[in-house]
């Protein structure tokens, strides 16, 4: 069974005297059905799951009316075997997206309170097919991915004490000593090839079979893309597949990363497109690193609207629209140097989307400078650069010197924790996890 993070959220919410419900909200296959569904059975003597995309006709319970009283009435008679008491019941809605009055119904849940209800589904669902009466501001939110890299150390079976001294290496600028560096070099290796999706993770834990995993990652892959197919509006399906399908070139091929409407098509153009890329940004399909102009705080009122960079939600996606034989190369550490530069700096992203950070990246042509990333924390900003060989971070080096109002400055690289010109700490990829 995969420890995750979100437990922690989810015995937080319950433990509130007073709470809304809850939605848990993200992608397919990261797991939300089953950490709920673990959750639920651990703090309640009895949990009521209805899936409505496996029990569609569960949704007369909400074709009524939708106070509290009349749709637990309902409930009662469609499963006789629950008690239904509150406190004790936990009332999971999964794919909720899949019922419009089930969605209207969370307002009144919250209103009424005797009741603790978790809503889950598809991001993409919840927002396209909104019901007539969404319950904004009477539901608070978990967003879920897939496992992070941290997550994964506890599947492979490193423990939180292992972890917790490499953090404190880290931030005591000390040097990883170099046998515990490799160890989880390699092990950040394989996390780059398997990704976080949970049953991959879980199937190679189970059996160490890459081929295994390569299956079960393009099985997900082709889910994502009958997602797009079932929920984008019917102007977008092709196009958004087109985009999310795109992603490997742009990341991966090319020196420049900035996703670029060329790649998508022959002749492409944002004016056809770029509504595409919204739907897979707010389907969290994807995620968007927005090039700011200024290094300054607050990085959105800097943005420069039509330049970005688009990262799959999670690293499975993009290595599946691969041969099996980028798995190889990537855990035997012989990538060629575009495809390490790229895949390094999707990992790092990978690792930022996950914390929740806010992505922006920072290029200027006139003065040579390029900046993969800019994050914000505790009132400022953090610029990250990522390397792929052992070349210097003269773009870092100069922001730095030039940029006053920065406290702190990062280069991930395939090496060890020291800190170095101008005051920036270089760092094993791997320790991105910690900022």
């Amino acid at each position: 069974m995969l420890k995750r993070k979100i437990e922690d959220e989810l015995i937080s919410w319950k433990a509130r005297k007073k709470k809304k419900v809850l939605v848990v909200r993200g992608a397919r296959q990261v797991g939300k059905t089953y950490s709920v569904t673990q959750f639920g059975h651990a703090g309640y003597e009895e949990v009521l799951e209805i899936n409505f995309k496996r029990m569609p006709s569960a949704a007369e319970i909400f074709s009524g009316d939708l106070d509290v009283d009349t749709m637990i009435l309902a409930m009662r008679f469609r499963f006789p075997e629950l008690k239904l008491q509150p406190g004790r019941t936990l009332i999971f809605l999964d794919e909720i997206q899949e019922c419009e009055e089930a969605i209207t119904s969370l307002k009144f849940w919250t209103m009424d309170g005797r009741y603790d209800v978790i809503a889950s589904g598809s991001l993409l669902g919840i927002d396209y097919k909104r019901a007539s009466s969404y319950p904004v501001g009477y539901v608070e939110y978990l967003t879920m991915y897939g496992l992070d890299f941290e997550e994964f150390l506890w599947a492979m079976g490193t423990g939180p004490d292992m972890i917790g001294a490499v953090r404190e290496l880290f931030e005591k600028r000390k040097v990883i000593p170099e046998a515990v560096n490799s160890q989880m070099m390699k092990y950040f290796r394989l996390y780059m090839a398997l990704g976080g999706m949970p049953e991959v993770i879980q199937s190679y834990t189970d059996t160490k079979d890459f081929r295994e995993a390569d299956r079960i990652q393009r099985d997900i892959l082709e889910g994502y893309r009958y997602d797009i197919a079932h929920y984008a509006l019917p102007n977008e399906k092709i196009k958004a597949e087109k985009c999310f399908l795109s992603l490997s070139r742009q990341l991966l091929d090319k020196e420049n990363h900035k996703f670029q409407y060329k790649e998508v098509e022959h002749g492409g153009r944002a004016q056809k497109f770029m509504s595409s890329v919204e739907w897979l940004i707010s389907a969290n399909i994807a995620s968007a690193s927005r090039k700011v102009t200024k290094i300054e705080y607050e990085l959105a009122d800097y943005e420069e609207e039509s330049s970005f960079r688009l990262y799959t939600t999670d690293l499975s996606l993009l290595i599946a629209m691969r041969d099996y034989s980028l798995k190889q190369h990537i855990v035997e550490n012989t990538l060629v140097d575009r495809t390490r530069g790229g895949l390094y700096e999707c990992a790092v992203a990978d690792i930022l989307i996950k914390k929740g950070y806010a992505l922006h990246y920072y290029k200027n042509d006139t003065l040579r400078r390029e900046i993969e990333f800019l994050i914000e924390k505790d009132g400022g900003v953090v610029p990250i650069e990522v390397k792929s060989g052992k070349s210097k971070a003269t773009s870092l080096n100069a922001v730095m010197k030039s940029e006053s109002g920065l406290k702190e400055a990062y280069k991930f690289m395939d090496g060890n924790v020291g800190v170095g010109e101008s005051g920036i700490v270089t760092a094993p990829l791997y320790t991105a996890m910690f900022l």
